[in-house]
């Protein structure tokens, strides 16, 4: 029985923490412009999300701006993003005395699924981006004798 001290005490970090949900861990991604991921940091669950971008600021790659969201909104994390030489774009939580506007931090006032929305087939503005685009799907559902009439 000499194994169990030695291993409850470990060098690093177990990452499973006490959330509202139980036991839970954290997965803090920095991903370049296509999404891919660049950096992964593991953390407890009950750990905030700026203890987790601290972590990851000395780690950061050269960048022009970066995407977050609210739970990241403080004014330390912009500051040092700035001295980084990265924009932050980081929508104000609603907490914040003064809200800094959408287009200072960096992010554009339309998403962007609408300006690269696909006004050529016939879309509505404002559909929702994720739904796909199955008319084939709708019209095998209804009577042979209407169908002509909507596929007009």
């Amino acid at each position: 029985m000499a194994w169990r001290p030695a291993c409850s005490k470990r060098a690093l970090p177990r990452c499973i923490g006490r959330t509202n949900g139980g036991l839970n861990s954290k997965l803090h991604a920095v991903c370049d412009g296509q999404g891919r991921p660049i950096i992964l940091l593991l953390t407890e669950g009950q750990t905030s999300d700026h203890k987790g971008a601290a972590l990851l600021l000395p780690c950061l790659p050269r960048a022009k701006e970066m995407l977050r969201d609210k739970g990241y909104d403080s004014r330390r994390f912009r500051e040092a993003l700035i001295a980084l030489g990265i924009i932050p774009c980081i929508p104000s939580t609603r907490s914040r005395k003064t809200l800094i506007p959408l287009r200072q931090a960096g992010l554009s006032a339309t998403p962007s699924h609408q300006e690269h929305g696909r006004p050529h087939q016939g879309l509505a503005p404002r559909r929702h981006a994720l739904r796909p685009l199955r008319p084939h799907l709708l019209l095998r559902h209804l009577p042979r004798c209407d169908r002509p009439l909507l596929d007009q």
